[in-house]
């Protein structure tokens, strides 16, 4: 599948005041500087869709986009490290929480892990979360270009190997790159498919 046209909608301080759900809706979410923002940019084809910064917690409102007027991509602010108060990414976390639980058209929800790292606890824990919630959620891994083939499965083996320690079995999962294209067909076909299945 590939994105033809992609539009900003608007950004909203609340699921209140998110666009009327009349199509369907896939989330985006990750921690800080894990390259969400690239990676919508690089799925959408448009280079400045999504405002990068090099300053992590940039994303601070719940940002809406239509994607070739046929479903919303949806961009929320991210989790863990921030140059946010506490009490401010507590109130990130409420409006991303109350967003998840209540946004009636709302597919799947990707969960973005950086390739690089072990397991980090905020993750696993907004994991717990959606799951707890009933709420469904694919992994994609980013910045696969980063590391060698062999490193990038030894890494993806042992996130899997984390993530079976608690579940019976894994979420959908894709592994990215922004910048070479790595796995962007793959999340788009999803999409793809599971838009047929809805309308279905």
């Amino acid at each position: 599948m590939l994105v033809r046209k992609a539009e900003f909608i608007k950004s909203s301080k609340s699921h209140a005041e998110c666009p009327p759900p009349k199509k369907p809706e896939y989330a985006f979410i990750g921690r800080s500087n894990v390259g969400k923002s690239s990676l919508i940019n690089t799925l959408t084809n448009k280079k400045s869709l999504a405002k990068t910064s090099a300053r992590p917690g940039k994303t601070q409102l719940i940002n809406h986009f239509v994607i070739d007027d046929n479903w919303y991509l949806t961009d929320l602010p991210g989790y863990g490290w921030a140059r946010v108060s506490r009490d401010k990414r507590m109130s990130f976390m409420d409006m991303i929480k109350t967003y998840l639980e209540t946004r009636p058209n709302l597919v799947i929800t990707f969960v973005l892990i950086d390739v690089r790292h072990n397991a980090q606890s905020n993750d696993l824990e907004f994991m717990q979360w959606l799951g707890f919630k009933q709420i469904p959620f694919a992994i994609i891994f980013t910045k696969a270009d980063k590391l060698s083939p062999t490193q990038l499965e030894a890494n993806i083996a042992t996130y899997e190997a984390k993530l079976l320690e608690d579940w019976a079995e894994l979420p959908p999962t894709f592994v990215s790159s922004a910048h070479n294209r790595m796995g962007i067909d793959s999340i788009l076909h999803y999409i793809h498919n599971l838009n047929q299945s809805v309308k279905d």
